[in-house]
């Protein structure tokens, strides 16, 4: 091959693995779509889904580091976040207005909150939120609950390797979760809520590590974009 037709020969974009700390609000795939069009990406997928009102840890893969994203969706997660027991919304969070209320004064010194823990830790069968994007006849879950539809749920197995509390804020408690892969946290705050007899919501996630990735060495996503197009010699707003 001769230096000019050398030339000629496009060269595969090698990638990168980007980590971005997910603002509050936005989705996964709005992260996906701002870095793919400030940033000119023509490939570029993320590893694990955060929710809207979640933020954090949010792994990206472009070029032909698209082929690791299943890799890095398998790895351990480590989340920690705020719960309020005696309130709960559709959602499990608050995306939704709230639909019902339970008492609370029957749980401190109880032993309700230990023994909904030890229940909550280990190899568990979950049904994920019917606020999900979890797939049901080829639909989002969350489009047929917008529509208030019923639907059969699944289980799933997952594993919760670690489930912390800290009550000393109750009826809000404060939490750390490490867990596999497909774990839905919205799915623990409500399972717990029913296992201390009561109700819960979700107020506050943040991820805070996905494998040996941590949330400290995340871009802010405004900061990141600044460096590379920099780094593309594109114009910086």
């Amino acid at each position: 091959m001769t230096e000019e037709i050398a030339k000629t020969v496009p060269v595969a974009d090698p990638g990168e693995v980007i980590l971005i700390d997910k603002p509050l609000t936005w989705t996964s795939f709005d992260v996906v779509n701002k870095l793919k069009k400030a940033c000119r990406f023509k490939k570029i997928g993320h590893a694990g889904t955060l929710d809207p009102l979640a933020t954090g840890l949010l792994i990206l893969c472009t070029g032909k580091k698209t082929k690791q994203i299943d890799h890095y969706q398998a790895q351990e997660k480590e989340y920690t976040g705020t719960l309020v027991l005696g309130k709960t919304t559709p959602s499990i969070d608050l995306e939704t207005e709230f639909d019902g209320e339970y008492p609370v004064d029957h749980i401190p010194n109880s032993g309700l909150i230990e023994a909904a823990l030890q229940s909550l830790t280990g190899e568990l069968e979950q049904y994920p939120p019917i606020y999900s994007a979890v797939r049901l006849d080829g639909e989002r879950l969350y489009k047929k609950a917008r529509r208030g539809e019923s639907v059969e749920i699944k289980p799933r197995r997952i594993h919760v390797h670690e489930f912390e509390v800290d009550t000393r804020l109750f009826p809000e408690i404060q939490f750390r979760i490490v867990c596999s892969k497909g774990t839905y946290i919205r799915s623990l705050v409500r399972d717990f809520g029913k296992l201390v007899q009561s109700g819960a919501y979700l107020k506050s996630l943040r991820r805070t590590r996905i494998g040996d990735f941590h949330v400290d060495q995340a871009w802010e996503l405004e900061t990141y974009i600044k460096r590379k197009r920099s780094e593309l010699g594109l114009p910086i707003d």
